[in-house]
């Protein structure tokens, strides 16, 4: 049996629009009712630990024990060899704007400060990593990793994702993730692997 039937609600535990449009896309064709962390009025809880997985999990648990209802969160991030791996799971916080000029967050910042600091390295390897969560509210949790191989480009090119994909060429491709329509996108990108993943376990 499932883990989730059709017509069942869940949160997805971001605040991220880009993310949570996503998600939603995904899950649309298997019946299943999404509700956004922000839409709820959910905080967003600190993310403690060192792992996409680990950080997943807290961001589901705390949005399924707040809401009662499940969760299932992503935590995701470009991995850059040159860089050894990062910014990794501090993908976001690369973005952030400091509060004294306005806060929230810059990925146009965020990619040329990957660009600038893989300056003189040849190796312009890299993957986007997917950590999904599933959990139950004071219950259990399941989680689901999904990765993509590909390489930085620059400039940046696209404007049609989120995040780092306007720097992002997946490995076989000649267009960045940023430049695809959304469904050849969901088709190949991490968090479609993770999904995948996910599907399988709990939807099926």
């Amino acid at each position: 049996m499932p883990l989730l039937l059709k017509d069942t609600q869940i949160v997805v535990a971001s605040h991220n629009e880009g993310k949570v449009r996503e998600i939603r896309e995904l899950l649309t064709p298997f019946g299943i009712i999404t509700l956004s962390a922000k839409e709820l009025g959910l905080p967003e809880p600190d993310e403690t630990e060192p792992s996409f997985a680990g950080n997943a999990e807290i961001k589901a648990r705390s949005a399924a024990d707040l809401s009662g209802l499940p969760a299932l969160s992503d935590d995701s991030g470009l991995a850059v060899d040159a860089l050894n791996g990062e910014p990794g799971i501090f993908a976001a916080r690369w973005a952030e704007v400091p509060k004294f000029e306005g806060g929230g967050r810059d990925f146009d910042m965020a990619m040329w400060h990957v660009n600038d600091r893989m300056q003189g390295h040849s190796d312009r390897s890299a993957r986007f990593i997917c950590a999904l969560c599933l959990a139950f509210p004071r219950g259990e949790a399941h989680i689901y990793e999904g990765k993509v191989e590909g390489e930085i480009i620059w400039p940046p090119r696209g404007n049609k994702g989120f995040g780092y994909d306007p720097i992002f060429q997946a490995r076989g491709d000649k267009i960045t993730f940023a430049e695809m329509e959304p469904a050849a996108k969901h088709a190949k990108s991490h968090r479609a692997d993770a999904f995948n993943k996910f599907i399988l376990d709990a939807l099926k």
